[in-house]
């Protein structure tokens, strides 16, 4: 069982092992949990699939990224579920099982980082890690309440870490409040690489927030204003390069090419169970051509040209995190597979053009969260952190 009793099906119920941490540092005093993707010693990883966990055999070494958050004083509580191979947004593993939302509890948690999102939100650890391809810690943090951050791609390091689509994979965090998150952020993330200017530019894509529905953009007014308040008034303009469909499908050519290139020799050697919406993901990535792969990657190449040339050196863009609240668990798999898809026309900008991304949790509607987000020029995390917590000072 894991270290702590869990009552959100957060956790895997893997044999405790103890895991040393240090006595003292910036995390003393912390408790986390790691998304079952990363090498932990004395644990398996299994990736949320049966067979994986199967073949994993007990891990020797810990992923970097865990062992920075040992070495600062935090404690280790266990591994969390994760959506099978990381490929989902809807926080439901056919094999594990669904981890529950702390927040709206009759509504998913979001995917593929379930479990870490979970465990936070209802106050099983402090923080958490998960990763972000596509959305799978931005999404749940959306769902359930949290601070949760995609970084610049390459900020914090993937080793020790299974693989879903390498160019876009990012290794990213939750917390419940802003100076946890900060003190996590520091850790993981050290100063940014390149000081940037003190007074920013705060834009608002308007082909961003014109995919909202009526109901979603009033209920996001007043995270909006709060923003603005903390931050200044926002500049109106658009960010999308051709047309969201463009977006869209390039980024979803460049996962799933990748994500097929990853899993599916291993997928077709041992045909292992795979669940609803997982498997059909497959499917469709296995039949993504190279000539698809080659075109959406010269797309992102111009795509980042693009988004970094909007954004300068002192831009941040302000946009909601995802399309909506979380949907609820009722909810069939059309409805959700809909969810995902145009919330993803908002989510991959961060991922195609590589620049960090944070969701705050500063909105609600129908009685359920709702994140608003800050996208930065690449190398920003640390002072997207720093607003994130000027955001939170603001009444």
């Amino acid at each position: 069982m894991p270290l702590i009793t869990d009552t959100a099906h957060a956790f895997l119920p893997y044999p405790d092992v103890p895991v040393l941490h240090a006595g003292t540092g910036p995390l003393a005093g912390l408790c986390f949990g790691v998304k079952d993707l990363f090498d932990v010693a004395g644990y398996p990883t299994g990736g949320g699939q049966p067979l994986v966990l199967a073949m994993s055999g007990i891990k020797t070494k810990t992923a970097p990224a865990v062992q920075q958050l040992l070495d600062a004083g935090a404690k280790f509580v266990g591994k969390t579920v994760t959506d099978e191979l990381a490929f989902s947004m809807n926080g439901n593993n056919a094999h594990f099982g669904a981890p529950i939302n702390g927040a709206a509890p009759e509504r998913i948690s979001g995917g593929s980082s379930s479990g870490s999102a979970s465990a936070v939100s209802n106050n099983l650890c402090d923080f958490a890690l998960g990763s972000d391809t596509g959305g799978s810690v931005r999404a749940p943090a959306n769902h359930c309440g949290l601070y949760g951050i995609r970084p610049t791609h390459g900020r914090i390091s993937l080793a020790g870490v299974l693989d879903l689509a390498p160019s876009l994979d990012t290794c990213g965090y939750f917390a419940r409040d802003v100076d946890t998150f900060a003190r996590v952020s520091s850790v993981l993330l050290g100063e940014d690489p390149v000081a940037m200017p003190t007074n920013i530019r705060l834009l608002k894509p308007l082909d961003i927030w014109s995919m909202l529905s009526e109901d979603v953009a009033v209920a996001q007014a007043k995270p909006l204003a709060r923003t603005e308040a903390a931050l200044g008034k926002a500049v109106e303009m658009r960010v999308i390069l051709d047309n969201p469909d463009s977006l869209y499908w390039h980024f979803r050519h460049i996962q799933g090419h990748e994500a097929w290139t990853v899993h599916g020799p291993w997928i077709e050697r041992f045909c292992p169970p795979l669940g609803p919406g997982i498997a059909e993901r497959f499917a469709w990535s296995k039949t993504v051509t190279d000539e698809q792969f080659a075109e959406a990657s010269v797309y992102r190449k111009r795509f980042k040209k693009h988004l970094a040339d909007v954004l300068g050196a002192d831009g941040v863009l302000v946009m909601p995190t995802a399309a909506d609240i979380a949907p609820l668990k009722s909810d069939g798999g059309e409805a959700l597979e809909s969810y995902r898809n145009r919330s993803i026309q908002m989510l991959c900008l961060a991922g195609l053009s590589g620049f960090a991304q944070i969701s705050l949790p500063l909105g609600q509607r129908l009685g359920a969260p709702l994140g608003l987000s800050l996208l930065g020029p690449a190398g920003s995390d640390m002072r997207l952190v720093r607003l994130a917590q000027q955001i939170a000072n603001t009444a």
